[in-house]
């Protein structure tokens, strides 16, 4: 635990809160992008921890939230087909589709199996060769170069019987779309670490500049997050709007060229539509032409399945940072882990799940189980 308990200090948590307090002159609203990050300020109590000096609003960082529908839709298709073993990362099972999730269709019968790497799919496709193996990819950039690898391994050992369900997104085209909204508030945006490890920053700082904006590359440990919130509300109690870097321990400003080359080789840029929030030029990224007998859009012809988001559900808003999660009136009652209507409610990164688990039922309420407070707020 040494490396961690280094990040969760709260002593240190509270010095750089009273900073952040002392710096800031009025009101700031700040968006965290990350998914990841946005359980560590709900977690620890960072929010309630500086309210009046900052409003935390949850950005669309979590990529098992942002899949849209029709995608998923299209792999409850496949996963159905008795010709297909379906392939995926354990958190997209309970997610909903129009009618039905991947682990129902498994209930049923379907051969669908929880994998923890893209190259354990292959490793399935070479020992069934009889049957078509679909690998589910979703994700941000960080996800992009494993997937990317094992498209390229695929090609490289002629595996016929294997392909990719893409539905990649990229960050940085998100942040420009909520920026531009006409309803945007948000004034600084926390970046999200593992992202950048992989991208660098680059992409960031014209956006700073267009949007005047500041924008802090961050970790993902209380402390790195409050001293990312001090690094933006010091550029704009200052009139600065550039890209710094809080998490500089892995965080280089180009990022890994070897992983982004991966990625490079094997996907290209795409409008890509994102749950809740619609289509974003340029914001996706899908297999090259080259590699075409690998990618299971093409393969299986799934452009017929398209799909309609329900009404009632205002994961959209949720993840646009307009709409807290205790403002839906769906949260908590119609709306549960057990019974989720949309993707935040049962992602590991969601922000509806981040309210329900840590008790934030309704705003300005006692959190409900204060056994699960960490010592951040334990200690104010």
């Amino acid at each position: 635990m040494k490396y961690l308990s280094e990040y969760r200090d709260p002593q240190l948590a509270q010095t750089l809160a009273r900073k952040i307090r002392l710096t800031a002159t009025r009101r700031w609203t700040l968006m965290e992008v990350c998914g990841g990050q946005t359980h560590t300020i709900v977690r620890q109590g960072i929010d309630e921890l500086l309210e009046g000096s900052i409003e935390m609003i949850h950005g669309p960082g979590c990529p098992v939230c942002v899949t849209p529908l029709e995608q998923i839709d299209r792999a409850v298709h496949l996963a159905g087909r008795p010709d297909v073993i379906f392939t995926s990362f354990g958190d997209m099972l309970r997610v909903p589709g129009s009618d039905c999730d991947l682990q129902q269709v498994r209930a049923r019968g379907g051969a669908v199996k929880v994998v923890y790497s893209p190259l354990d799919a292959l490793t399935l496709a070479e020992r069934h060769p009889d049957k078509e193996v679909v690998f589910f990819a979703v994700g941000f950039e960080t996800t992009a170069p494993a997937n990317a690898m094992a498209v390229a391994e695929a090609a490289r050992r002629g595996l016929r019987n294997f392909s990719v369900l893409v539905s990649h997104v990229t960050v940085p085209p998100a942040m420009e779309a909520i920026l531009s909204a006409a309803d945007n508030r948000v004034q600084g945006f926390l970046a999200a670490g593992h992202v950048c490890t992989i991208m660098g920053w680059t992409e960031y700082e014209p956006i700073a500049r267009r949007y005047r904006v500041p924008i802090v590359v961050t970790g993902f440990e209380p402390l790195d997050i409050l001293e990312g919130m001090l690094m933006v509300v010091e550029q704009l109690e200052r009139g600065e709007y550039r890209v710094d870097n809080q998490y500089a321990r892995a965080v280089k400003r180009d990022g890994n060229q070897a992983a982004q080359d991966t990625v490079n080789k094997v996907f290209e840029l795409r409008d890509r539509q994102w749950r809740g929030i619609g289509m974003i030029p340029g914001s996706g990224l899908g297999i090259r032409p080259e590699y075409a007998a690998w990618d299971a859009e093409v393969k299986f012809d799934l452009a017929g399945i398209v799909a309609n988001e329900p009404a009632d559900c205002h994961a959209g808003e949720v993840l646009r940072g307009q709409m807290k999660p205790f403002d839906c009136p769906s949260f908590g009652s119609r709306c549960t882990p057990e019974h989720p209507m949309g993707a935040p409610m049962v992602s590991s990164e969601g922000a509806c799940a981040a309210y329900y688990n840590y008790g934030r039922f309704r705003q300005g309420s006692p959190l409900a189980n204060p056994a699960m407070t960490l010592p951040i707020l334990a200690t104010t």
